[in-house]
């Protein structure tokens, strides 16, 4: 009997290995690989360094001016980060990947507690994380300096805890269970779900609350288990909340008389009701983005919907950790959806949940010996033929690079293929061997995006080289933007640390201008502008300007 076990647990351990691997790569690799960019990274970035250089840990603060649009918790753990004196990219966004990292924990817990079957790759515990960790999602969002995956993070950790309460209520519970534990042996879990609320309020804020009351509701509404949802309120949840999330909320009003109206008014209600950010989108916006979020799974929503409806004709839902799931990962999709104003990284919440039942469904369809399981992984293989296919064509290259990094897509576009036709080969005959080529897709991808393109990418989108360009400039103290994006204008001070002015035509004197063909066309016919060009670089003109003539 010992001789039959060990080969199974070595198999076992061997896949956990791969799993965290897998994870690392997807979440931590090349971190530093390309700049900062766009107006977000740079800015957010910015305010955090100033904290950890002022020590004051409670007025988010951009070019020395209190910047109230965003809560703190992103500036604190970018903040420690800057002052452990990390590379600026890492320091930047190490705190979401470890905030993906711990969505990961927490999806492999929840696979594990709540659908404890199978081994190796097919149990849920391995396959969650590894589906969730793989996803375009979470590997993009995992490298973004901004709040996005610490409020995702957060709502998937309050998640995790909420179920543990509703398990030990005997509301949600596996077939092969019928009994519940003590609802009084529960206050870790409801201590828990009440702070990681605390801190989905301190990530982006009061949505975080909003989010997790609309899907318990939806939840207990459906199933007709209030009391069992009542259950979260308890003051233990209360007094964990408020601990977490209160005392900078309460200090920064006092510091700031208009904290309430920038940060709730404006940047909460307004952008809400209103498309005062100019982001207005159509209502079914998140649909697709939420298809590509979860790529190369996209294909697994059909079977997780079919199971879903056996389980709703079958009356097992009721008291299903499926159907738990399912309603935090509709919420932030149906909840901004009505929003006027709508970004990609506003459903990122919803990315967590879906990879768990995903991954649920997934080792569901590994465990029987369906036909479907073979035409599923099938379909897998053709997503990454066909992402093989589109990608190059459907790259948004910026206008100087499409030669050079269209060249760089085409190698990984036949890997892409060339492996999307081995999953549909292996799908036939070696069901495993199938699943363990896409899922090494990923890592795969991530290494030579960050081993080659996103290093070749990043002069073109990220003001990183052009700060080393000009670092041993002798005219920095009258270098200028004139007519840049405004994400050039917050990259470039990130890099020089400094705020760097906007030229106006009053000024007298000489400088260095950094602008646009357009804007170099305005500053010929203002003639200021004699000679010739000095410099372009990768789409920004290094444009000396004279002095003023009269």
């Amino acid at each position: 009997m010992t001789a039959s076990i060990q080969p199974a647990s070595a198999t076992s351990r061997g896949a956990a290995i791969a799993a965290a691997v897998i994870v690392l790569i997807c979440l931590f690799s090349h971190q530093g690989s390309l700049g900062l960019v766009g107006p977000d990274e740079p800015r957010y970035a910015w305010i955090a360094r100033n904290m950890a250089a002022t020590g004051d840990w409670v007025t988010p603060k951009l070019y020395g001016q209190p910047w109230l649009e965003k809560p703190v918790l992103y500036y604190w753990a970018a903040a420690l980060g800057f002052a452990a004196h990390l590379p600026d990219e890492w320091a930047a966004r190490l705190p979401s990947a470890l905030a993906a990292l711990a969505a990961a924990a927490a999806i492999g817990w929840l696979g594990w507690k709540h659908c404890g079957f199978g081994s190796g790759v097919s149990s849920p515990a391995l396959l969650g994380p590894l589906l969730f960790s793989t996803t375009v999602g979470a590997i993009g969002f995992a490298r973004a300096a901004g709040p996005d995956m610490l409020f995702a993070g957060a709502l998937m950790l309050a998640m995790a805890s909420a179920t543990g309460v509703l398990r030990t209520c005997g509301s949600l519970r596996q077939a092969s269970e019928s009994t519940a534990s003590q609802p009084g042996r529960d206050w870790p879990s409801l201590a828990c779900f009440g702070a990681s609320l605390g801190l989905a309020v301190l990530a982006k804020g009061p949505a975080g609350l909003i989010l997790a009351v609309a899907a318990v509701a939806v939840w207990a509404i459906a199933t007709r288990q209030w009391r069992a949802a009542l259950r979260l309120t308890h003051p233990v949840v209360i007094a964990a909340w408020c601990v977490v999330a209160l005392p900078w909320y309460v200090l920064c009003a006092l510091r700031n008389p208009n904290f309430l109206r920038v940060f709730l008014l404006e940047h909460n209600f307004e952008r809400y009701v209103a498309p005062v950010f100019h982001h207005r989108q159509p209502s079914w916006f998140f649909l697709p983005i939420l298809l590509l979020a979860l790529f190369p799974w996209t294909a697994l929503l059909f079977p997780a919907a079919l199971e879903g409806f056996q389980q709703w004709r079958e009356k097992s839902w009721i008291r299903s950790p499926g159907f738990f799931f399912a309603c935090w990962a509709a919420a932030p999709v149906v909840f901004f959806s009505f929003s006027q104003s709508k970004l990609p990284g506003y459903i990122l919440p919803a990315v967590p949940p879906a990879a768990l039942l995903l991954g649920v469904t997934l080792a569901r369809l590994l465990r029987s010996d369906s036909a479907l399981r073979r035409w599923m992984l099938a379909v897998l293989g053709a997503s990454w033929i066909l992402a093989g296919a589109v990608a190059p064509r459907a790259a948004n290259l910026p206008v100087g690079a499409r030669d050079t990094l269209g060249k760089e897509l085409l190698p990984a576009a036949i890997v892409a293929i060339a492996a999307g036709c081995a999953v549909c080969t292996l799908s036939a005959f070696r069901v495993r061997a199938a699943l363990w080529c896409c899922l090494l897709l990923a890592p795969l991808f991530v290494e030579i995006a960050g081993l080659r393109f996103l290093p070749r990418l990043d002069p073109y989108i990220s003001a990183r080289y052009h700060e080393e360009m000009l670092r041993n400039d002798r005219r920095l103290d009258r270098l200028f933007t004139f007519r840049l994006q405004r994400s050039w204008s917050y990259g470039l001070a990130f890099y020089l640390n400094r705020p760097v002015p906007e030229w106006s035509s009053s000024d007298p004197e000489g400088a260095l201008v950094l602008t646009t063909p357009e804007g170099l066309v305005e500053l010929k016919q203002l003639g200021r502008f004699h000679g010739t060009l000095e410099e372009e670089y990768v789409g920004i003109l290094y444009v000396p300007v004279g002095p003023a003539t009269h």
